[in-house]
């Protein structure tokens, strides 16, 4: 399996509540103790064996992630469902996770980057809650703005959560994952 965590590259997105998938992802390599190189593509990728998980953060921008995406994909060998994409979700509560098998881009547009490269909407996704969205501002200007320090704590259980999510998805499988922490989120 491979885990790619979506966001934007340059330092004025690092730590945006759009950054959250490449962050939780970044933030379980640097748990496992592990270093990104270069991929043949658009990305950045590392690999644990003992999980047989790869891990992977994109080069482009998250309107393009289709590019990194279709990269992993054709350099790695690997079927579209053995893509666990990674991404941040208003229409979450913050501090929740949702994981699916498939489904629509849900007006994200690095999912739906994804939709079009990969020509098919069955990949694995686990969305990571950064809302509710504020009646006062634009979605764009929302995605792209910093966690506040009040939410500090509630991100970095998050990362956490989704750096567990994502092992348990290499290693049991989605279904088995997402009935357990899907539950979990709902509870």
């Amino acid at each position: 399996m491979v885990a790619l965590g979506l966001g934007n590259p340059g330092r004025e997105y690092e730590h945006s509540r759009h950054n959250l998938g490449k962050d939780a992802v970044i933030d379980l390599a640097q748990r496992l103790k592990l270093s990104f190189a270069e991929g043949r593509g658009e990305f950045y990728i590392c690999h644990h064996p003992q999980l047989d998980l790869w891990l992977a953060v994109p080069t482009t921008y998250m309107n393009l992630s289709g590019r990194s995406a279709l990269g992993v994909v054709e350099s790695l060998g690997i079927s579209p469902e053995a893509l666990l994409v990674v991404c941040d979700d208003f229409n979450l509560p913050l501090g929740s996770l949702r994981l699916r098998k498939s489904g629509g881009d849900g007006g994200h547009k690095g999912l739906a980057s994804i939709i079009y490269e990969l020509g098919t909407k069955d990949f694995p996704r686990l969305r990571l809650g950064i809302g509710p969205l504020p009646e006062d501002i634009e979605a764009e200007e929302f995605v792209l703005s910093p966690f506040s320090e009040a939410e500090g704590e509630k991100v970095i259980e998050l990362k956490r959560a989704a750096g567990e999510a994502i092992v348990s998805a290499a290693t049991k499988g989605i279904e088995r994952t997402m009935n357990f922490f899907n539950r979990r989120a709902e509870a």
